[in-house]
C-alpha cells in the first residue's frame, strides 16, 4: 500500500477532509467506497432473470455455493458474468440502465456518498462489467468516467467472458497527469486503485470492514441526485442469496395462486369474488367521497360519467368498475389482444390519432360510464405523469379517481416485456394490494364548458387532485419520456416538473 495512504481513516474524518476538497478530483472504487452490500450476487441474479429468464436465474442460484467458494472478487465474479451473459443479445441489453439503478441507488450508503459526491470530478472504478453499472454511474453520479471491463462479444451476442483490461480512460489519464490534485478511495485494503493503477497521485483510502459498511444509513430518497422516475423489470426485491431461495420456493404456489385469481377475477362478480380473493391473500382497500353525488346512477337518457384515474397497473378500470359496481368502458392503447379476449368490462383501442380518439371517447360518453388513463402509461414509483388534456373535452361529468398499487415480489407492469404477462404477474405477489379513493366529482365552474376553464387547466387540476390524495408529485413527463429512458436513447431526466405545485 502507498506509504501515503493512512491504515484506517473513519467516514467522519474523511467527510470533513473532503469538504476542503470540493474542485479535486475523486478516484473511486465503486463497489467498495458506495455499496452498503458486500455481495455483488443480486445484481448478477437481477441480470439472470430480467435478461435471460427463469431457468437461467435457477442456474445462477445453484451455483452460488461454487462462487461463494471461490470468491466473488476472483474466480466467482467471472462464473458469474458467464453464466448471466453467455448468449444474451448486445444490442438489446438496457438492463444497467433500466433496471439496476433502482437497486444501485437503494444499496447507495449515505456516508460514502457524501464522501464522492464533494469532488466535482469523479472516475469511478468497478469491478462489475461496464454494460451494468455505466449508465447508472454516468446518469446518477455525474462520473466522468468509468473505468471497467467490457464483455466479449460475437456476430453480436455476448459471450460471458472479460475483455482485456485496457486503461484508455480519458479522464483517469488526467486525474493521474494531476496527482497534486487527484484523492483515491478504496474499499478494501487491496482494492482496485492499488492493483490496476500505479500509485502515481496523493490518495486517501476508506478501509471499512464489511460490519461496518453495514451499518451505513440508507440513502435516503430526497438526497438522490436525480429522482427515480421510470424503471423496468419485474423483480420487485433485490434477490440475495436468502430472499432468491424464498423466491423459487414461492414460484409454484404463486404460479397456481396467479391462474386462481386471475380466472376468480374475471368470472365472477365483484361481490362474489372479492372474499375469496381477500382470503388468498389480495387486498382492495376504497375510500369513497363524502357526498354519494358521483356514485348515484345516471338518469336515462344522460350522459354518462367519465372517471379520470392515474395508471399504476392495467388492471386499474377493472378495479374502479367493481368497486363502483356499475357497468363501465375502458379505452387503452396497448392492452394485448388476449387481454381484450378476457377482459370483464369492454375495452376499447385507441389509435393515438386525436381526432379519431375524441369522436371514440365521445361516443361512449353518451352511451355510458366511461374510465380513462390519461397519463397514456404506467408509473412505479410515487410521480404522476402529465395528463392529457383530452379527457377534459369530452364531458363536464369528471369524477377523479385516485389509484395506488402496493406489490411485494412482482411489477405487474413492463415497458419492453411481454404486456399479456403484466395481471399473471400482479397476482404472483403474495399480498397485491389495491387503494382506489373515488374522489368528489369535478365541480362544473372548474370544467371546460360551463366552467370557462381550457382544457389543459381541467387536465392540471384533476392531476393535482389525484396527486394530493395519494401524497404523489406531478410532473411533466409524457410516455415518451418513459419509453426514451427505459429504451437508453436518452438519459435520466433532470427530474420532475412541478407545474401542478
Amino acid at each position: 500500500m502507498n506509504p501515503s495512504c493512512t491504515s484506517k481513516i473513519k467516514t467522519a474524518s474523511l467527510v470533513h477532509k473532503t469538504q476542503e476538497l470540493a474542485n479535486k478530483t475523486v478516484v473511486f472504487e465503486f463497489e467498495g467506497t458506495l455499496l452498503r452490500s458486500t455481495s455483488l450476487f443480486s445484481y448478477f441474479m437481477l441480470v439472470a432473470f430480467e435478461a435471460g429468464g427463469l431457468l437461467r436465474s435457477l442456474i445462477l442460484f445453484l451455483s452460488y455455493p461454487l462462487v461463494w467458494l471461490l470468491g466473488e472478487d476472483q474466480l466467482g465474479l467471472k462464473i458469474m458474468v458467464f453464466l448471466c451473459l453467455f448468449g444474451i443479445r448486445k444490442d438489446t441489453f438496457r438492463i444497467g440502465s433500466a433496471i439496476l439503478p433502482k437497486f444501485f441507488l437503494e444499496d447507495v450508503g449515505w456516508e460514502g456518498f457524501e464522501a464522492v459526491m464533494r469532488y466535482e470530478k469523479k472516475v469511478a472504478l468497478s469491478k462489475l462489467p461496464r454494460v451494468m453499472v455505466e449508465g447508472f454511474l454516468k446518469d446518477y453520479l455525474g462520473v466522468e468516467g468509468v473505468v471497467a471491463r467490457d464483455i466479449k462479444s460475437f456476430k453480436g451476442y455476448f459471450l460471458g467472458l472479460f475483455e482485456e483490461r485496457k486503461e484508455n480512460n480519458t479522464h483517469l489519464y488526467e486525474a493521474k497527469a494531476d496527482h497534486e490534485n487527484t484523492i483515491g478511495i478504496s474499499g478494501s485494503h487491496i482494492g482496485y486503485i492499488d492493483q490496476e493503477l500505479s500509485p502515481e497521485f496523493k490518495k486517501v483510502c476508506l478501509i471499512l470492514s464489511s460490519q461496518e459498511r453495514r451499518n451505513w444509513h440508507v440513502l435516503p430518497k430526497e438526497r438522490y441526485p436525480k429522482p427515480l422516475i421510470f424503471h423496468d423489470g419485474r423483480l420487485a426485491f433485490r434477490p440475495t442469496p436468502a430472499s432468491a431461495l424464498a423466491f423459487f420456493m414461492w414460484l409454484p404456489l404463486g404460479l397456481f395462486l396467479s391462474i386462481f385469481r386471475f380466472t376468480l377475477g374475471i368470472a365472477l362478480p365483484f361481490n362474489v369474488s372479492a372474499p375469496i380473493l381477500a382470503f388468498s391473500g389480495t387486498r382492495t382497500t376504497v375510500s369513497r367521497p363524502e357526498s354519494p353525488l358521483s356514485l348515484v346512477p345516471n338518469e336515462e337518457n344522460q350522459k354518462g360519467m367519465l372517471y379520470v384515474c392515474n395508471h399504476r397497473t392495467l388492471l386499474d378500470p377493472l378495479y374502479i368498475a367493481y368497486v363502483l359496481d356499475k357497468p363501465l368502458s375502458a379505452v387503452t392503447y396497448s392492452l394485448s389482444r388476449f387481454n381484450e379476449l378476457v377482459s370483464p368490462i369492454k375495452t376499447i383501442r385507441l389509435t393515438r390519432d386525436r381526432e379519431r380518439d375524441r369522436g371514440t371517447m365521445e361516443k361512449l360518453v353518451s352511451l355510458g360510464n366511461l374510465v380513462v388513463c390519461p397519463e397514456g402509461t404506467t408509473c412505479r414509483e410515487p410521480y404522476l405523469l402529465r395528463f392529457s388534456p383530452l379527457f377534459a373535452e369530452l364531458t363536464d361529468d369528471i369524477v377523479p379517481v385516485a389509484v395506488d398499487v402496493t406489490v411485494s415480489m412482482f411489477y405487474g407492469t413492463t415497458a419492453s416485456g411481454h404486456k399479456c404477462l403484466d395481471p399473471f404477474f400482479h397476482f404472483m405477489n403474495p399480498n397485491p394490494t389495491y387503494f382506489i379513493k373515488i374522489l368528489d366529482q369535478l365541480p362544473r365552474s372548474q370544467t371546460c364548458h360551463e366552467g370557462g376553464k381550457s382544457r389543459i387547466e381541467v387536465a392540471n387540476s384533476v392531476q393535482r387532485k389525484i396527486a394530493n390524495a395519494l401524497g404523489f408529485a406531478c410532473t411533466s413527463l409524457t410516455r415518451k419520456h418513459k419509453y426514451m429512458i427505459l429504451a437508453g436513447n436518452e438519459g435520466v431526466t433532470e427530474g420532475p416538473c412541478h407545474n401542478c405545485t
